[in-house]
């Protein structure tokens, strides 16, 4: 790379208003895939009691899901690639909002499976839609901070989604049924917003025959090194996922469990925990674009920031073992922040696989995360129900982001001067 593409791929220019508003309705499509997605979750205990669900129909709901999210990772993937994003990204979206709407209409088990597998196909099409276009609208030293934006949705819908459900679902217009259709009802206010604000041109696909490096880019430019940098991400993506994940699904139950915390205490908690999970996220992204505008590289501002946030998840080995205290929930709090902070770097990664072809590639490493994230939550139960303790996995989990640390710093290559 010459002298004059680094301080291109190192700059961070000021972003046009129309580009932040963008990022902005990324951030609340990310925040309605999780609104439509935890409307289940919030009201279990209802939906199964109308129903007559069992908790194996329960659990069989949320493998379906996920597998169903593995597959349309994939195939949106590829749409993303082909097709014109300004149209297929709304469209996408108001598919899953659809199904979400109608979701509070089912009157039977196999009803409500096929609902959760179609949300599920759908709903995957949100990662590579959002990140082909942040590609696309910002310059390579903004991604971070763009991929922070949109990503810190999913901890304001975790947030909005049990005051949404405690404010229409009170025992009447429609018991549990009507958050269903509320929140589905918003994807075409979205819909409408977003093909209003976004023209033709903005999400144009790079040309197939652009050079690498195009416009600040530092694509790859031979397949070898491609396929390592694929590789690298599968270990960053499942690392940093399992922890997420992890933190997400079995956090409360510890908090109750094993620490006697009460129901209401836990909702509380798990609420001020999504919001520093949030806060993690954009304090991510500006970390990250400050220190590239600062003089450093932005490989360099990425790992650093990437390293502050591992360096937090790492606090598990305290959280585990520490009792019912302020210490546990501020250790907890701080394991959130770094968590859902490691995701914008990861996603700025991924958009340097390919100018061309990142649909697919997001696409794969949605797959990927969803099939092994699934074998951990089965794993991680079996454990549970064996030992009766949750200070293993909490120790482990907030580890493993250490590996994506490691396998970036290993094997990633940052781009380098010409002499």
């Amino acid at each position: 790379m010459s002298t004059t593409d680094e301080a291109t791929a190192t700059s961070a220019p000021p972003i046009g208003w129309r580009t932040w508003a963008a990022c902005g309705l990324m951030l609340l499509a990310t925040a309605l895939n999780y609104m439509d997605r935890q409307a289940l979750a919030q009201q279990a205990s209802e939906v199964q009691a109308e129903l007559g669900l069992s908790n194996e129909h329960y659990g069989n709901l949320e493998f379906w899901f996920g597998i169903a999210f593995a597959v349309g990772g994939v195939a949106t993937g590829f749409l993303v690639d082909a097709l014109s994003l300004r149209w297929l990204y709304p469209a996408i979206l108001l598919a899953w909002s659809a199904v979400g709407y109608l979701t509070g209409g089912a009157r039977s088990y196999e009803e409500l499976l096929m609902y959760r597998v179609l949300l599920g196909f759908f709903e995957a099409g949100q990662w590579p839609c959002a990140l082909a276009a942040s590609q696309r609208l910002l310059s390579r030293g903004n991604r971070a901070l763009g991929n922070s934006i949109l990503q810190s949705g999913a901890s304001l819908g975790a947030i909005a989604t049990p005051l949404i459900v405690l404010a229409l679902n009170s025992g009447g217009l429609g018991g549990w049924r009507t958050p269903f259709r509320v929140i589905g009802a918003l994807g075409a206010v979205w819909v409408v917003a977003w093909l209003v604000l976004i023209r033709p041109r903005d999400l144009e696909a790079p040309d197939r025959a652009s050079a690498p490096g195009e416009a600040g880019d530092v694509a790859p430019s031979d397949r070898a090194t491609a396929i390592r940098r694929i590789a690298v991400l599968i270990v960053v993506v499942i690392a940093i996922n399992l922890c997420w994940q992890y933190f997400r699904a079995w956090m409360p139950k510890m908090l109750e469990k094993e620490h006697g915390y009460g129901k209401r205490d836990v909702q509380l908690f798990s609420s001020a925990y999504y919001l520093a999970a949030g806060v993690g996220c954009l304090a991510a992204g500006v970390l990250s674009r400050r220190l590239a505008t600062g003089g450093r590289s932005v490989h360099g501002a990425r790992m650093a920031t990437f390293a502050a946030c591992v360096a937090l998840t790492g606090l598990s080995c305290l959280a585990a073992f520490a009792p019912a205290s302020w210490l546990l929930l501020g250790l907890l709090l701080a394991i959130g922040f770094g968590s859902l902070g490691q995701f914008p770097t990861y996603y700025a990664f991924t958009q340097e696989i390919s100018t061309r072809w990142m649909g697919r590639v997001t696409g794969v490493l949605s797959f990927t995360t969803w099939i092994v994230s699934g074998a951990m939550h089965k794993a991680i139960g079996q454990w549970i129900d064996r030992t009766g303790s949750y200070a293993e996995p909490t120790f482990l989990a907030g580890l493993v982001p250490v590996l994506a640390l490691i396998a970036l710093l290993a094997f990633w290559n940052a781009p380098r001067r010409a002499a």
